[in-house]
């Protein structure tokens, strides 16, 4: 009979065989998308169109429970149903593995959102291994073009839906039309695109801030002040190279 010491030996190299781990000095950003939210927004729950506000703040306290789990993490960024986390340069939990890294975040994101609705949501992850502080500005530079671009067609499909267009018709009346079309088509409907809430056009941040607080010392019998830090939620988040200069930021926090 074989010795449990010697199977345990032996069946772990069949879980492990494929354990990749990110190098170390790169940067990790995880980004988190949900599955299937469209039923569960549209159908199951029937939150409002294009954007709703409790669906947001869902999404927020999702990201800040991912930033506060355990994991050394400077910066969340969310648009619609996904989430980036920006990790600090040195961290090193669950030894930089993949697949901890992914399997982890995903499960606290969908226990997390699922306490928050009161039903079951689930997330995938991927982890994204960057070289240089380049490519992390790049990245999120990236989602937030995708979320400007997503907000626009979200807010014209939408207002064709509200005059009686079908999903198809729909469709078809946005297929080639330029981003000025499209801005012209939601004046239509008295909407001006640029006055619509920038959350809903570039996403949230939140990161880390420092504040004083006053404390008491045993020692010396007297109250002294100490740093503190709590997270910060971003609803205007800059644009091009404003953002970029927030993300660099971010960079140099978690360089040091």
């Amino acid at each position: 009979m074989v010795k449990f010491d010697e199977l345990d030996s032996k069946m772990r190299v069949f879980e492990t065989a494929h354990d990749h781990c990110v190098l170390p000095g790169m940067y990790i950003i995880a980004r988190l998308d949900g599955r299937s939210f469209t039923r569960l927004t549209k159908e199951v729950y029937q939150f409002e169109v294009p954007f709703d506000e409790c669906f947001r703040n869902y999404m927020l306290g999702t990201v800040e429970h991912l930033m506060n789990c355990g994991l050394s993490i400077v910066y969340g960024y969310t648009q619609s149903d996904e989430i980036s986390l920006l990790f600090a340069l040195h961290d090193n939990s669950f030894n930089r593995k993949l697949r901890k890294l992914n399997s982890v975040l995903a499960g606290e994101a969908s226990a997390k959102l699922s306490l928050l609705l009161g039903d079951i949501a689930s997330f995938d992850c991927r982890i994204s291994q960057l070289p240089n502080i380049e490519e992390v500005v790049n990245y999120f530079r990236w989602r937030q073009e995708d979320a400007h671009r997503n907000s626009l067609n979200a807010h014209c499909y939408w207002s064709l839906r509200r005059d009686g267009k079908t999903p198809t018709q729909a469709s078809k009346m946005m297929q080639g039309l330029s981003v000025g079309d499209k801005n012209e088509l939601l004046f239509q409907y008295g909407i001006n695109f640029n006055q619509l809430p920038n959350w809903q056009k570039r996403g949230m941040g939140l990161y880390w801030e420092e504040y004083e607080k006053l404390g008491y010392n045993p020692i010396q019998g007297e109250t002294v002040p100490a740093l503190r830090r709590q997270l910060c939620r971003d609803f205007n988040l800059p644009m091009k190279e404003e953002y970029s200069q927030l993300i660099l930021q971010m960079v140099e926090t978690i360089a040091n």
